[in-house]
């Protein structure tokens, strides 16, 4: 696993607290600590997971860790004292792949905490150093990172005109494919708990929507369109989808219920609106190039206002909403010359107020994770992407590269 750790600077203002312009001020505060491969004896896997373990601590944001190795032969008792806690692990590998931690304080070497957890196969090692963080890190009383045990869903190209979709954990190191064959594009979780999703398949006369479960491997057909297709948002655990459907080129934005099979149309404009997401109970932001150009607006379901939300920049697309706040890709630069730039803005519905996210390259498709402090996106090179997670809160981000291929779409 390579990961890349990308500090960003960016503008803080003094008044009231907005994600858009609060950034942590006690970063310093984090809890300081050194981690031990205490399994009986060190093996390529236990090695694999000491390294996901401090990947994991430092993309909280939470946690000051010391990254050099260190292995049951090493004493702790008096080298560490300076630290808040020393963490210990061992690794056993049966029928299941296991890890037992025991946390000490650093102080006087007591035990304070203990936890087990494990997973149903060595290649999903990752997930093994997931729980224990997102646990560790709940014990701690530090803000969720639960979002860390949960699967992303990407599309991923795999040759001229194919593409299969992939599930994985956030750092891209586990992968399964699951959806194979042909043109599939698009996919988009079902439900809260991950279980379903759905997805375009091209691989037909005209566009297709399915769903399926992640689990069983049932495929549910929901409908075909004569143009594009796309399952942009879900709610109600899946009983309700925007989706984008052009008839004769026209792409608009319509409200499904996959229950009575009727569809609402929401948007009305000779272009193009696409890319809806629910925002709160009664609204949804899209993607609209009514000014000649792609633009970020807003309306209420059920009413035909449409309001502007971004006033910065001349190229904004590929939208996310989280209650209040949004984050979306704007173009940064127009030069037939050179290359072009295009980067992440996160903006408040209660203020007027930009804050980059990013500063270089080309970044797209991001997502609010579920409690809405962490943000996933993909940075494209010119022929490979890379997963971004950028921690608000603590003014970080992290890159985990998939080299050599490239990301289609990608959701969690």
């Amino acid at each position: 696993m390579r990961v890349i750790f990308v500090a960003m600077t960016l503008f803080a203002h003094l008044f009231a607290f907005d994600a858009t312009i609060e950034v942590s001020k006690n970063l310093e505060k984090r809890t300081k600590i050194a981690i031990f491969d205490q399994s009986r004896t060190e093996t390529q896997i236990s090695r694999q997971i000491y390294d996901m373990l401090v990947a994991d601590f430092k993309t909280t944001g939470h946690f000051l860790v010391e990254e050099r190795y260190k292995s049951n032969k090493e004493s702790s008792d008096l080298k560490y004292k300076d630290y808040d806690y020393l963490i210990r692990y061992r690794v056993r590998e049966d029928s299941r792949l296991s890890i037992d931690i025991d946390i000490y304080r650093a102080s006087n070497n007591q035990i304070i905490h203990r936890a087990s957890f494990f997973v149903s196969s060595n290649n999903r090692y990752p997930f093994l150093s997931h729980l224990a963080v997102a646990s560790i890190n709940k014990y701690f009383g530090y803000p969720s990172v639960d979002w860390m045990t949960s699967y992303v869903i990407f599309s991923k190209m795999t040759g001229m005109g194919k593409s299969d979709i992939f599930i994985a954990d956030y750092t891209l190191t586990y992968q399964q494919r699951v959806i194979g064959g042909g043109m599939n594009v698009f996919p988009k979780w079902a439900d809260e708990n991950k279980e379903s999703f759905f997805y375009t398949s091209l691989n037909h006369e005209l566009p297709t929507l399915y769903k399926v479960n992640l689990y069983t491997g049932q495929r549910e057909k929901i409908l075909e369109n004569e143009g594009m297709l796309v399952c942009s948002d879900t709610r109600n655990n899946g009983k309700e989808l925007l989706l984008t459907m052009a008839y004769n080129d026209q792409p608009e934005i319509y409200l499904y219920d996959t229950e009575t099979k009727r569809k609402k149309r929401l948007t009305y404009f000779s272009g193009i609106d696409v890319n809806g997401q629910f925002l709160g109970d009664d609204e949804i932001v899209f993607v609209s190039d009514r000014l000649g150009y792609p633009n970020i607006y807003r309306k209420k379901i059920n009413q035909p206002e449409v309001r502007q939300v971004v006033y910065h920049g001349r190229n904004n697309h590929s939208v996310s909403a989280y209650k209040n706040y949004m984050v979306y890709v704007s173009r940064d630069s127009d030069n037939a010359f050179s290359k072009n730039s295009f980067n992440l803005y996160l903006i408040s519905t209660q203020t007027s107020y930009i804050r980059p996210l990013t500063a270089t390259g080309v970044n797209q498709f991001p997502k609010f994770s579920k409690n809405g402090d962490t943000i996933l996106f993909i940075k494209n090179y010119e022929n490979e992407s890379a997963l971004g997670i950028i921690r608000i809160n603590q003014n970080k981000s992290y890159l985990f590269p998939l080299k050599g291929q490239k990301i289609q779409s990608i959701d969690w």
